[in-house]
């Protein structure tokens, strides 16, 4: 009689062959609608050597990735029928790439997607995440992550800060301007931060130590704003443009600087509202746009100075998590409706 039992027991390797992705089907107008994004499945390709294979598990959601949608800028813009592009942390679960063995977690354009192939010449390459006891892989997103080192070189680059200055950051409570307010306070500066709800202003004041907070959808906030800056304003970290950014610039001191990080209002709005340009001639302000990019050979520095403030308590956070791949495009609309506080995280 044949014995049934007489062969390998050996478990069969489970086989990834489907890819849920949201890619770019319309240019939006204004915030996203149903559609501008589609879910779609698509199939795992078989790897090839110099290649790897990884699970994306958190995406990190920024504002920048409403510009990617609509035009071409430091990066071309998204084409139609493509992944659309975001950061994020994955892990590799299939490896024939010499630099990165399954298990590894790493971070960098993974796409809005389940699974994403990295190959080995990329122009935007994969970094991997390192092993820490008691730090969250979110943090390498936020804090530790794109969001920590653009408020970082942001701050101690462009904005040079001095003790006893006055520092005003507008969308204070997004994850680059909690941090940038907070990095303000480490270098000795009256920190002055502009949110849209009462209790983001009261998370950056009794948490995270900014010695004022004005919410600017009161009607008195501009009023608020020079009760709370005195002595003027000699640094305007600036995420927002439009009317903020020209309430901050009209109460610059003579050579204020201005770090130029983002233009929020503009991602969405046709009219994003006046600046009035002239108030840089007339102040003599220095006004500096930048990139994280331009500093991508000192990522590792930012990241050893800001784990060192983690490490230390004299950086907090908080995260924003949104549950499930396909509630991205909600996500991303969160951004300019105000709905998240610190980082705004999607788990996949």
């Amino acid at each position: 009689m044949e014995n049934f039992f007489d062969f390998p027991l050996t478990a069969s390797k489970p086989m990834i062959t489907a890819n849920h992705q949201l890619r770019l089907q319309t240019r939006p107008k204004g915030l996203l609608a149903p559609g501008d994004l589609q879910l779609v499945e698509s199939p795992v390709p078989e790897l090839h050597d110099g290649q790897a294979l990884a699970k994306v598990k958190y995406l990190s959601i920024d504002p920048t990735m409403r510009v990617w949608m609509a035009v071409d800028s430091y990066l071309p813009a998204v084409g139609i029928g493509e992944v659309m592009r975001a950061g994020g942390l994955a892990e590799i679960v299939e490896s024939r790439h010499a630099q990165f063995k399954k298990g590894d977690k790493i971070v960098g354009l993974t796409g809005l997607q389940e699974y994403v192939v990295i190959e080995s010449e990329s122009k935007l390459p994969f970094q991997k995440v390192p092993s820490i006891p008691f730090v969250s892989d979110t943090l390498f997103l936020g804090v530790l992550g794109m969001t920590g080192i653009t408020a970082y070189f942001g701050m101690t680059e462009i904005a040079k800060p001095k003790k006893g200055e006055t520092l005003v950051v507008s969308a204070a409570a997004g994850a680059t301007g909690s941090v940038a307010g907070q990095i303000g306070r480490i270098h000795g500066c009256r920190v002055v931060g502009i949110a849209g709800t009462d209790d983001k202003c009261a998370w950056l004041t009794d948490e995270l130590g900014f010695d004022a907070a004005i919410n600017y959808k009161h009607a008195d906030w501009k009023e608020k704003l020079a009760a709370a800056t005195p002595n003027g304003i000699d640094i305007d970290y600036e995420n927002v443009g439009g009317e903020i950014m020209d309430a901050v610039l009209n109460r610059m001191n003579l050579h204020g600087r201005v770090a130029l990080c983002g233009l929020i209002s503009a991602y969405t709005n046709e009219t994003p509202g006046p600046v009035n340009l002239g108030l840089i001639i007339v102040k003599r302000l220095k006004v500096e746009g930048f990139l994280v990019l331009d500093y991508a050979s000192r990522f590792t520095e930012a990241a050893m100075e800001l784990g060192k403030w983690k490490m230390m308590g004299k950086l907090k956070d908080r995260q924003t998590v949104v549950e499930g791949l396909e509630k991205a495009p909600d996500a991303i609309n969160m951004l300019f409706t105000g709905g998240n506080t610190g980082k705004l995280i999607v788990k996949v």
